[in-house]
């Protein structure tokens, strides 16, 4: 599995996100498979623009939009969106 996460510097909901991820990392260690890409969005804008998303983060897996932020969501809802989204149990040793 392949995450793509987009990401703008100073928002608290990637920040939130990258949290989410590495506890999720630390809780589970097959999420420490999973090959992320982040892609800083205002940096990036030419990658960016390829795909179909309008808040941040959001987070594909292997190309398929997954989660997709949504105003004043908590940071244990994102965590958990994540962790349902983007499960770990197709990632082989």
């Amino acid at each position: 599995m392949k995450i793509k996460l987009f990401y703008l510097k100073h928002c608290p909901y990637c920040k939130s996100a990258f949290k989410a991820l590495d506890e999720l990392k630390e809780e589970n260690p097959l999420y420490k498979k999973i090959e992320i890409e982040t892609i800083e969005e205002s940096d990036q804008p030419n990658e960016a623009e390829k795909y179909d998303y309008y808040c941040v983060p959001t987070l594909f897996c292997d190309e398929q939009k997954e989660y997709e932020a949504n105003s004043g969501e908590s940071f244990k809802e994102i965590k958990e969106k994540i962790k349902m989204r983007c499960s770990p149990k197709s990632v082989q040793d």
